[in-house]
């Protein structure tokens, strides 16, 4: 269950979408887990294999890829609908033959998304440099950009939703430290 209003989630991504337009991306890739968090509310520790949320400026939602094993945390976490899930088998995982980004490059072709400017946040650790390589190999008629601190500042300037969740965990806060200072 998300954590957020789909509301929420869709204000956020059309801020994002506003800066990539500034930015003259088409297709956004984000692969920092608290990036896919703040624009899905996608929460999982399967960080360590490839996941991505893509952000395009022609649909609403954006599309979370990710192993199979991880889409149902994805369908639990976000408030994405089901469709907009995407799955890679396990045989992508440590592959020496595919890789994840094979994967999203084919499904960015699907769409006619393949020769468009796609940003991706070049500098993330969990965005390696074979996966831009598979990236670049797969979709040769697409421009990559530096998204790299995009989605993060959008997410400097908080709304009122998020404001409110601050107030309350820092009541929370308190009350434990309260309760260990009295104990």
């Amino acid at each position: 269950m998300p954590v957020f209003t789909r509301e929420e989630y869709i204000s956020r991504i059309e801020k994002t979408k506003k800066l990539m337009q500034e930015r003259g991306i088409e297709l956004l890739l984000v692969s920092h887990p608290a990036n896919m968090n703040y624009l899905t509310g996608y929460d999982g520790w399967s960080f360590y294999v490839h996941q991505c949320v893509l952000v395009s400026l022609d649909q609403e939602e954006p599309v979370w890829i990710g192993r199979g094993m991880d889409a149902n945390g994805a369908k639990i976490t976000s408030f994405l609908k089901h469709e907009n899930i995407l799955q890679y088998a396990d045989d992508y995982v440590h592959s020496l033959v595919k890789h994840p980004m094979n994967f999203v490059t084919d499904y960015i072709k699907s769409r006619r998304w393949d020769n468009k400017a796609i940003g991706v946040e070049m500098d993330q650790f969990y965005f390696t440099h074979r996966a831009y390589l598979e990236l670049e190999k797969g979709l040769p008629n697409a421009q990559f950009k530096d998204a790299n601190a995009l989605v993060n500042w959008v997410r400097v300037v908080k709304s009122d939703a998020e404001i409110e969740m601050m107030k309350r965990a820092g009541k929370i806060a308190v009350s434990v430290i309260e309760a260990a200072y009295r104990s």
